[in-house]
């Protein structure tokens, strides 16, 4: 049994460390004074106060937050709309064609998303002459395509998961559907529509493939530049944007720890 709990242990160390000890590389090597990646120099802050200057990596960084934010609300706001129609319609005429088109983005490649998506641009500019250019509304209404499809997904396992019985003594007691759905199911779904939520915001921030077929020349995300950057070599203030990214991450992951951790306890303890 010991030799088990040696074993898994170290299994468990090597992962984190396969995981985590070339991110940490990385934000070393962002305090380096010297612009060459193999030879330290000394301890210098100068890439940050480059990269604060640099105004083509903090457009890039506002228009990818923008599209996330945008792309997020929409592919949540659908999302919801397909887990409900999948988990409290029952069998519809179509049932199955819709699941499979919901399904589909999860298992195209993106190449093949983004060239569809690319063409259909096109001929909808023919045809209609919207879109007039490609540029940020084009990449967010790719990303909802996509997203919105990992939203449903985690929604509708929740709305699978969920007592029914609730929704059920709400419309015994006179409630009708739409206030049953408000008052009731979207309380209890919150949670996994705020999951959804950060999954399509992620999602959207860190594309590249699609966002490089349905975007225009003035419409760089910030993957698309730091892509152009390490083609040409790796310049120390990308490490140092990846490092503050990496920074704002792990606050963000020790806050919801810490909020979690602190509902378990009020839970626990019974406290307001």
């Amino acid at each position: 049994m010991r030799q088990r709990r040696t074993f898994i242990f170290s299994c468990l160390c090597f992962g984190y460390a396969f995981l985590y000890i070339p991110i940490l590389t990385m934000i070393a090597w962002s305090f380096n004074d010297s612009r060459l990646m193999s030879v330290w120099t000394g301890f210098s802050l100068r890439w940050y106060q480059a990269l604060w200057q640099n105004e083509q990596i903090i457009d890039a960084a506002l228009l990818s937050l923008r599209i996330a934010f945008v792309s997020a609300t929409f592919a949540t706001l659908l999302g919801t709309l397909a887990a409900l129609a999948m988990s409290r319609l029952g069998r519809f005429r179509g049932r199955t064609a819709f699941s499979g088109m919901l399904a589909a983005p999860l298992v195209m490649p993106e190449v093949i998303t983004g060239l569809s998506l690319l063409m259909l641009f096109v001929s909808l500019q023919g045809l209609l002459g919207w879109p007039a250019k490609r540029g940020a509304d084009t990449i967010a209404i790719a990303h909802i395509t996509f997203a919105m499809a990992y939203v449903a997904v985690v929604v509708q396992a929740r709305l699978t998961a969920m007592d029914r019985s609730l929704e059920e003594a709400a419309m015994d007691l006179g409630g009708r559907p739409m206030g049953v759905t408000l008052d009731i199911t979207l309380p209890l779904i919150a949670p996994a529509m705020l999951s959804g939520w950060l999954l399509a915001f992620t999602l959207s921030l860190d594309d590249l493939v699609i966002a490089s077929f349905v975007s225009g020349p003035e419409s760089s995300t910030l993957p698309m530049v730091i892509y152009s950057k390490v083609k040409l070599g790796i310049a120390p203030d990308v490490n140092a944007l990846a490092a503050v990214i990496v920074s704002i991450v792990g606050l963000g992951v020790l806050a919801a720890g810490w909020l979690m951790l602190r509902t378990a306890r009020r839970h626990t303890t019974g406290a307001p």
